[in-house]
């Protein structure tokens, strides 16, 4: 596809719908919408904001990234062979990635962000039927309408503006990742009573103090054996 802007024709950099610059900026609104989402829906349910973010710099979870990327590259193929395939594919993969999601972070920081196990007819706590469902339902939603949708708009961006940004965008998110898993490390660490090694962790514990880390991620646990242990009970 190719855009028509006063009568000159321009590629853009969004023509290939799953190409590196559509999947990337895919992403990065996945991980900011799905915070907004998330905002929302507690704010309703408890009536106070809570933060939802997953990452220290901004408001954005790769949670919700990640699953907007997955459900546009592994339903990608079957978005046109009718709405039970979307949904059906969308429990599968929903459910898969976000058993992932919790199995990765309790295996690298000992912690997780959500518990389920209070629910009938979860796994290992990670992942219950009705989330399944409405991960079903995500999947019809992203890839019938919002998807589409986005793609279109992303195709009117110049390639002026369009390449810079993305470049722009692509180190800000290294960098928050990178420093997320490093003050996400540290914390842990405080939290079994391990000491500042160097230079760069007292840097850490001098910037994202438990305090600040409460806020960031508001709805964390440290795991200990069966215990889950929410981070404001940890002082």
């Amino acid at each position: 596809m190719e855009n028509h802007t006063n009568g000159i024709q321009q590629k853009s950099c969004f023509s290939r719908r799953l190409g590196f610059y559509t999947l990337f900026w895919i992403f990065v609104i996945g991980c900011f919408l799905g915070v907004m989402l998330e905002i929302a829906w507690f704010f309703i349910n408890h009536h106070y904001y809570e933060n939802r973010s997953g990452l220290v710099y901004g408001p954005f979870n790769l949670v919700y990234g990640l699953g907007a990327l997955g459900m546009t590259i592994c339903l990608n193929r079957v978005s046109k062979r009718g709405l039970w395939w979307l949904f059906l594919g969308g429990c599968i993969v929903g459910s898969a990635f976000e058993f992932l999601c919790s199995w990765v972070q309790e295996s690298m920081f000992g912690t997780v962000s959500w518990d389920y196990r209070a629910e009938s007819l979860n796994l290992n706590g990670r992942i219950h039927l009705s989330l399944s469902l409405i991960w079903g339902i995500l999947g019809v939603v992203w890839m019938k309408w919002l998807c589409p949708s986005l793609c279109i708009q992303l195709q009117r961006v110049p390639d002026a503006l369009a390449k810079p940004a993305t470049w722009i965008m692509l180190v800000f998110m290294i960098f928050n990742i990178t420093v997320s898993a490093i003050a996400a490390d540290r914390m842990t660490e405080r939290h079994h009573g391990i000491p500042p090694e160097n230079g760069i962790e007292q840097w850490v514990d001098e910037t994202f103090p438990d305090t600040r880390m409460e806020k960031i991620f508001a709805n964390l646990m440290f795991v200990e054996g069966d215990k889950r242990i929410p981070i404001q009970n940890t002082d």
